[in-house]
């Protein structure tokens, strides 16, 4: 049976900082980070999909942190194809993914920001998380076979942002590719019945890691402020029916990372907490 760890999607998040869930002398940067570290054994960080990261700052989040203690870091908006503001491209560099040049440095500068991560043994993965314009056929082809050569070597879980890739008689071959490629697959738990809903499958690409993250089921997701699409608080029975699912995955994998997204003031570190408490009670791995 793997280890099954939960944890959130951001520890920086204004809306989380305004909650009030850190206590006094916990409110700044390292405060903040030691006192989330203390209380979840694994968190993802978002930040390094709107700016490079930078690895002075990774270097203080790895001594910041026990040992044991693992963050996914999210890839820069521009190697997954998103938009990407030219006021975030380095050294002046326009924020063009088609130019050979520009993907080169760029990647050499996300590859540096996160290296003392991975030197200290805190890289749970690299979440690559492909836009919703990103459907199977060629060009994804194209855009999976380059990502995995320029990150050869390091843990990868890729989430899909487009139905396609797991509804039926495409899932299978999504997995199996995935697995080709040495990257783990990335669930989610979202509102069904919109147009842009993932289907609830828990594929496992890799033995050694399987994601699950946590959007909130709000019906303004694709539409609306970042508010309005993440503002949910999940109920005590829609957690608990998730457990046999996790139990499943964590019979397949070393490591189940659970990650809850939404990031609406405390509603995250709350579902993740309870979440633990189930699992604690449950009698699975934590």
């Amino acid at each position: 049976m793997g280890d099954i760890f939960v944890g959130t999607c951001s520890w920086t998040d204004p809306a989380l900082v305004r909650s009030g869930w850190y206590p006094a002398g916990h409110r700044d940067a390292e405060g903040r980070l030691r006192y989330y570290a203390g209380r979840f054994p694994v968190v993802e960080a978002d930040a390094s999909y709107y700016a490079l990261p930078q690895a002075r700052v990774s270097w203080m989040w790895a001594q910041r942190t026990p040992d044991g203690f693992t963050f996914d870091v999210k890839a820069f908006s521009l190697l997954t194809g998103h938009p990407t503001r030219a006021a975030v491209m380095p050294g002046g560099l326009p924020p063009d993914a088609e130019d050979s040049g520009v993907l080169d440095e760029v990647w050499a500068r996300f590859t540096e920001g996160i290296a003392p991560l991975r030197d200290a043994g805190r890289l749970g993965s690299v979440l690559f998380q492909f836009p919703p314009w990103l459907r199977p056929g060629a060009r994804a082809e194209r855009v999976l076979a380059q990502t995995a050569r320029r990150t050869a070597g390091w843990p990868v879980a890729v989430e899909f942002r487009h139905p396609g890739w797991w509804r039926a008689g495409q899932a299978e071959l999504t997995c199996a590719r995935l697995a080709d490629l040495g990257m783990a697959a990335v669930a989610v738990d979202m509102a069904q019945g919109l147009p842009s809903s993932l289907p609830p499958v828990t594929p496992v690409a890799d033995a050694r890691l399987a994601v699950v993250r946590f959007h909130g089921r709000s019906t303004s997701w694709g539409r609306g402020s970042k508010e309005d699409r993440f503002r949910y608080t999940y109920t005590e029975a829609e957690l608990s029916g998730w457990l046999p699912r996790l139990r499943e995955l964590a019979g397949r994998v070393e490591r189940v990372h659970v990650l809850f997204n939404n990031c609406c003031g405390d509603a995250a570190v709350r579902a993740a907490e309870q979440m633990s408490r189930l699992l604690r009670e449950s009698r699975l791995h934590v």
